[in-house]
């Protein structure tokens, strides 16, 4: 069958948000870029999302044939996922209604738990084929998450275990999150799919770093270290900032930028205390709060190093354009992140959280010219397989899989 028309659904955060904070992060940038590179197959995609202002009108074109429609369900402005759940239902529903009154859609595919459980009810409803990416698992999470963070919901767990039971096709970014499905919930092998997603390589690619640092306002040429995420437990700012205290106490002449805002139940707390940190530790950290999408390339470029000490990435997409742009990458050896960065080729994977490790591997990339150039080649050259162009191919055959 010939698939002509998609429904996405976002309930908890809109493609049309800045990430970096709040709910917003790699899953807007990965609808988003899903959408476009369906639309560029002729295929049209309308997402459907809650509607977070009054202000916004019900339906938004992107561009023709990708759409981006506004679903009231609770209040009118932006809530926590725990506040969401109650509105779950009522989104259920008022999706359902639109999707019978608009032009026929092919499938649906859900992005997210909250949304797969839309999904769910939608298949139920209209008989429609579910695909769903989840993005995190619940499960996963709460083995990696760290010692004083909030817990998952079980409803979360108890949710996504019910939707992975029915769902037609489960598409996972990597091979390790594949493994997660069937380890941690019981999914049937042959609903499960892995297809990594893409980055838009026309945006995120090398340029002169003295050019990105006049842009983003960073003066000198004294070695730059970044951090790009959502502030919260998960993402392992701590552990970053524990690390960079340890190569500023080198004497190094040396800088790093935070970018990214709160996000989550423990956010808030999170960026206090980073703030805090860095403040008692005297450490030359700039914190930059979150920044259009399209702006961090220039932070890519302008950078000699990022860190990614997540403690838990289903894949790890700032680690992607960050390659593209010939920037190495020090990551925790993780879920995705061991995946889309080649230890000692496009960057360095280390194992644990400790701060000294991810410290020390930093230090090499920062005092070794060769290494880094040796790095910053081969994160340009291993990021290449990580292209839209290349994914929707393989997106419209388990699409055309699950409507068959």
């Amino acid at each position: 069958m010939v698939i002509r028309r998609i429904a996405f659904l976002s309930m908890h955060t809109s493609p049309l948000g800045n990430p970096g904070s709040g709910d917003a992060g790699g899953l807007n940038v990965y609808v988003r870029g899903l959408a476009l590179a369906m639309l560029g197959e002729g295929i049209e995609v309308d997402v459907y999302t809650r509607r977070t202002n009054d202000a916004d009108p019900d339906v938004i074109e992107v561009v023709e044939g990708c759409r981006v429609h506004h679903i009231a369900a609770g209040p009118a402005a932006p809530l926590s996922i725990a506040d969401q759940i109650p509105w779950t239902r009522t989104f259920a529903e008022r999706v359902i209604e639109r999707l019978r009154n608009e032009p026929t859609v092919d499938l649906v595919h859900s992005h997210y738990w909250l949304s797969g459980w839309v999904g769910a009810l939608a298949k139920r409803a209209l008989g429609l084929p579910h695909v769903i990416s989840f993005h995190t698992l619940g499960r996963v999470k709460e083995i990696n998450r760290r010692h004083d963070d909030q817990p998952e919901p079980l409803v979360r767990i108890v949710t996504e275990t019910e939707v992975i039971s029915e769902a037609d096709c489960i598409i996972a970014s990597t091979s390790d999150e594949a493994d997660d499905l069937l380890l941690h919930y019981g999914a049937r092998p042959e609903s499960l799919c892995i297809t990594p997603p893409g980055v838009d390589r026309t945006r995120f690619s090398p340029g002169p770093p003295r050019v990105a640092r006049g842009r983003i306002g960073v003066d000198g040429d004294a070695p730059l270290v970044l951090f790009i995420g959502r502030i919260q437990p998960l993402k392992g700012l701590d552990v970053a900032l524990e690390a960079f205290a340890l190569i500023a106490n080198q004497s190094l002449d040396v800088r790093m930028l935070v970018v990214g805002g709160a996000s989550g139940s423990s956010g808030e707390s999170e960026r206090r205390r980073a703030r805090s940190y860095a403040e008692q530790h005297h450490l030359p950290v700039d914190f930059r709060g979150p920044v259009p999408h399209a702006d961090t390339v220039d932070y890519y470029r302008a950078a000699d190093v990022i860190m990614m000490p997540s403690r838990s990435e289903s894949f790890g997409l700032v680690a992607v354009e960050a390659q593209s742009c010939g920037l190495p990458v020090v990551a925790a050896d993780v879920g995705g992140l061991a995946h889309v960065i080649e230890d000692d080729v496009s960057g360095i994977l280390v194992k644990g959280w400790a701060p000294e490790d991810h410290a020390a591997a930093v230090t090499r990339v920062l005092s070794d010219e060769d290494l880094a150039s040796r790095l910053s080649q081969g994160a340009r050259e291993w990021s290449e397989q990580f292209d839209w162009k290349v994914s929707v191919d393989r997106f419209l055959e388990l699409y055309e899989g699950a409507v068959g």
